[in-house]
């Protein structure tokens, strides 16, 4: 079966009458014909004056001579169009092969991968923006959605972004290319990013305003090359080629020998050279920053999220197969308590995202499961629930990953273990032994013996002049608790609730303030105001001020919010992410002892962990 043969397209910018001129002209050359035409670059006009000819063709006056994909969503009038197109009934549901704007032509949105006569495509629509649009911009969802296609098995062929990658140019022979390629106005950091994960046969781009065909470069971890091609906009006064022919044989079908060719003038990927320098240039940054405490416990939050990246999502590697190749320098959380609800049947987006854009038509499951619900769906893991708690879960005293040492009491419905990577050497944690995903909803029983150890850890820290704050996150995906004991200097606690309402403020909400005198009618108050519908957060200070959020399904909430503030209240910035200052196992176990010979008098329990 021969190749499908592929017309590329830079930017229309509106010109369509002069951009399908042209696709009729080569249809009819020795070349055609072809099977589809993909533009990349702004679509749309660029003014008012062309949306007469524009609409021509958007309207069916004018015929579009084969079916034709962009994914350049901004210019004039493409809120109009695009807005129509969305509500069209025939659009709803998963449309990664793009939605229908007329006949013959549609709208690639968001991103997403899609099979098109064989070969593999992805691609992401929009441009890089701090602004909030409905269209025109890519958001994190969607390059999120492209980290997860990357882990998936197989070989994308051809990726379409509207910018250009930063650093493309790196190591490429640019001598003969015409001015303004080695430039770095109009390219993307993301895509550099994207790309050099995705690692696709071909990038396409735009927007640069010129062509260039690059050198094809080697990838890493990966046996085949990558070619990428700038087009320049569709009738550019420099005539340079904004039309493009390619007949690629999808990977698919490709044997190993021939997905391993390379030319000669192959070169080592442009992306290693751009990380290199970059970490040269952070590293010299973080030896130079230096922040004031009296800034950072105003808690900077998208200076935070700058340095430290979006712990908010999840790895999809890791939710998928129980492990990740990156490690512990992924972006993304490696969440124990998703992997098992991955195990029992959850959809992955709507554990990331709180929702699947796939409706009906996804095949997994839309709510999160307890033990035993994932019987009802065979083929997913392998043995019940309960095995899969036993085998994954950090906090359930019988799997094998929980580490004991750290173990302070045992008592019949909680247990109190030391913190890892603690923010102070006397931070510790007050779990369920059960297996539930919140502190909140538990029957009073367990109130009550969590009352004893509040009140126990309260009295051991007053004897060393300390106040306790309490505080946990209680998010929809997390399938079993624990509640934060962090103890601050009495000097400091009258300043704890002023600290977390500014924190919030930035954070961009407001919390809810309750009173109460004791930390059981505390937990009567909290529990009024949970709904399990919502990911909640709350804090009890000293004073008896509970302070608590409930997080909308689409709030950017970050996980680490309350230690971050304690961080800053503690002067412990160093010590903001547990991950980054874990302490060795005999440092830990040193640490517990010494928490126990102060904590047995007061402890509710009376007998302590064996030491293993």
């Amino acid at each position: 079966m021969a190749p499908p043969k592929i017309l590329l397209s830079g930017d229309v910018s509106g010109n369509l009458k002069q951009l399908f001129k042209r696709v009729v002209s080569v249809n009819k050359s020795a070349a055609g014909p072809f099977d589809a035409l993909l533009c990349v670059g702004q679509f749309f006009p660029d003014s008012a004056d062309q949306l007469d000819e524009f609409n021509d063709y958007i309207e069916g006056r004018a015929q579009i001579p084969l079916p034709t994909y962009f994914i350049g969503d901004y210019g004039v009038g493409a809120a109009k169009v695009l807005l129509a197109a969305t509500r069209d009934a025939g659009n709803q549901g998963f449309k990664l092969d793009g939605l229908k704007i007329c006949n013959s032509l549609y709208w690639l949105k968001g991103s997403g991968k899609f099979t098109l006569h064989g070969l593999s495509v992805a691609y992401l629509s929009g441009q890089q923006s701090s602004d909030s649009q409905q269209f025109g911009t890519y958001n994190q969802d969607d390059v999120d959605v492209l980290r997860a296609i990357a882990e998936e098995p197989g070989i994308i062929d051809l990726f379409l972004t509207n910018k250009w990658p930063s650093g493309i140019t790196n190591r490429a022979n640019i001598s003969d290319a015409p001015s303004g390629v080695s430039e770095p106005f109009g390219t993307d950091n993301i895509v550099a990013e994207l790309v050099a994960e995705i690692k696709p046969r071909y990038h396409i781009a735009g927007t640069k305003g010129v062509f260039y065909a690059r050198e094809p470069y080697s990838n890493v971890d990966a046996v085949h090359v990558t070619r990428f091609l700038g087009l320049a906009p569709v009738g550019n006064k420099d005539k340079q080629k904004f039309i493009h022919a390619l007949s690629p044989t999808p990977a698919s079908t490709m044997s190993a020998i021939e997905i391993r060719a390379k030319s000669t003038t192959t070169t080592l990927s442009p992306y290693t050279y751009e990380e290199k320098t970059a970490h040269s240039i952070e590293a010299g940054k973080r030896s130079s920053d230096s922040i004031s405490d009296s800034q950072y416990w105003r808690y900077d939050v998208p200076q935070k999220r700058q340095k430290h990246g979006d712990g908010n999502r999840l790895c999809f590697k890791f939710v998928s197969s129980g492990s990740c190749p990156r490690g512990e320098s992924c972006n993304f959380q490696h969440d124990v308590d998703a992997r098992e609800q991955s195990l029992r049947g959850v959809c992955f987006d709507f554990m990331n995202k709180g929702k699947c854009e796939r409706g009906p038509e996804c095949k997994f499951k839309h709510s999160l499961q307890d033990e035993g619900d994932s019987n009802s769906q065979p083929g997913r893991g392998s043995g019940n629930a309960n095995r899969n708690r036993s085998t994954e879960c950090w906090f359930c005293l019988s799997s094998p990953k929980v580490e004991s040492h750290l173990i302070i009491s045992i008592g019949e419905h909680y247990y109190c273990a030391l913190a890892k990577g603690p923010l102070v050497e006397d931070h510790v944690l007050l779990i369920p032994i059960g297996h539930s995903p919140n502190t909140v909803s538990l029957p009073s029983e367990c109130d009550i013996e969590l009352d004893k150890f509040q009140n126990a850890l309260k009295k051991y820290y007053n004897k060393q002049g300390k106040e306790v704050v309490f505080f946990e996150w209680a998010s929809k995906r997390t399938t079993h608790a624990n509640l934060q004991v962090v103890p601050v200097p009495s000097a400091k606690a009258a300043a704890l609730k002023n600290i977390f309402n500014l924190a919030a403020e930035r954070q961009g909400f407001k919390f809810t303030t309750m009173k109460s005198s004791n930390n059981y009618d505390g937990r009567t108050l909290l529990g009024e105001q949970f709904d399990r519908n919502f990911s909640f957060f709350y804090v009890q200070l000293p004073d008896g001020t509970i302070l608590s959020h409930s997080i909308e399904e689409n709030e950017n909430f970050l996980p680490q919010f309350g230690r971050q503030v304690m961080a800053g209240l503690l002067k412990k910035a160093d010590r903001d992410d547990w991950k980054n200052c874990t302490d060795s196992k005999e440092e830990e176990t040193k640490m517990v002892e010494d928490f126990k010979s102060g904590f047995g008098e007061f402890d509710p329990n009376k007998s302590f962990f064996p030491s293993l």
